[in-house]
């Protein structure tokens, strides 16, 4: 599965410009690729200028077409993309630290917040005319052969963010760049039950929480009184019972879709755990 943020980041032909907390990237795709799955460690607000594609969440599934704008929450998605029209977008990635010092900056953007409030994994985003004029300035910026200063580029991130936050069709989004301010457990929590279906290794999940791998497991020792290997056997066991009970999946079709590398390793990690097969479990419970 690919990370998307350090693919563009790294990948020499994308135009870009790198900042200490963000990224921006003018990204072509080819039409050579219709579905694929991809994570991100860093949040992303994606501006579509030509072509059409889906972001797809367990909940909805986003259609965007020229002209429409996306906040995607850092983890795990897939694509898909329509061969017949070349895909051409302008891509924002920011991390936590960025949004925490846009908060802080401009104390009258803090909200009250309902701490059980559970957020979207995507935003749709209201833009105007101003926001367009702001992308082309971007896209602009990006073409000139002049490199362009960080502080500058800074300067035309947090342009963006202010018009997005002022538009109160928005205000979803601005309460959960206010969630992102609570403390690192709630953080920790959260992206852990959002992706753990999803085989990422330890320090994929750690880069996703904004975490060193000591800090992160560290802090995830707090949080879940355990490490993150067990948690996450667990939490996939458990998952797996509920499909197994509740689905006509097969196990195989199962254990892919609780982040199992493979159905040998489903099957024994299942036994070890309920002292039985996945499918005899299923036929026992069905008996019962």
């Amino acid at each position: 599965m690919i990370n998307a943020y350090e693919y563009f980041k790294n990948h020499p032909k994308f135009n870009k410009l790198v900042g200490n907390d963000f990224l921006f990237v003018e990204y072509k795709c080819p039409l050579n690729i219709e579905e694929y799955q991809l994570w991100i460690e860093n949040h992303l607000i994606t501006y579509v200028i030509s072509g059409k594609k889906d972001w797809i969440t367990p909940e909805k599934t986003h259609k965007l077409t020229a002209g429409d704008t996306l906040f995607v929450r850092k983890g795990v998605y897939t694509t898909k993309q329509y061969l017949e029209s070349e895909y051409c977008v302008m891509l924002f990635f920011i991390n936590d630290n960025f949004i925490k010092r846009f908060i802080s900056e401009n104390p009258t953007f803090k909200r009250e917040l309902n701490h059980k409030k559970e957020y979207n994994q995507i935003f749709d985003i209201t833009t105007n005319d101003v926001f367009k004029t702001l992308i082309k300035s971007i896209f602009q910026y990006l073409n000139q052969e002049l490199e362009m200063p960080k502080e500058l580029v800074e300067i035309k991130f947090k342009e963006l963010l202010f018009n997005i936050v002022l538009n109160s069709n928005n205000k979803e989004l601005l309460f959960f760049f206010n969630s992102i301010m609570q403390n690192s457990k709630t953080i920790i929590e959260d992206i852990m039950i959002e992706n753990f279906q999803y085989d990422l290794k330890i320090t994929d999940f750690a880069k996703l929480c904004g975490k060193s791998l000591s800090s992160f497991k560290r802090e995830f020792k707090e949080c879940f009184n355990t490490t993150p290997n067990r948690w996450l056997i667990n939490k996939r066991l458990e998952h797996s019972k509920i499909l197994l009970l509740g689905t006509n999946l097969t196990v195989s079709e199962i254990g892919f879709d609780c982040g199992f590398k493979n159905n040998s390793h489903f099957i024994q990690a299942f036994k070890k755990i309920a002292k039985v097969t996945p499918n005899k479990y299923r036929i026992l419970k069905k008996e019962a």
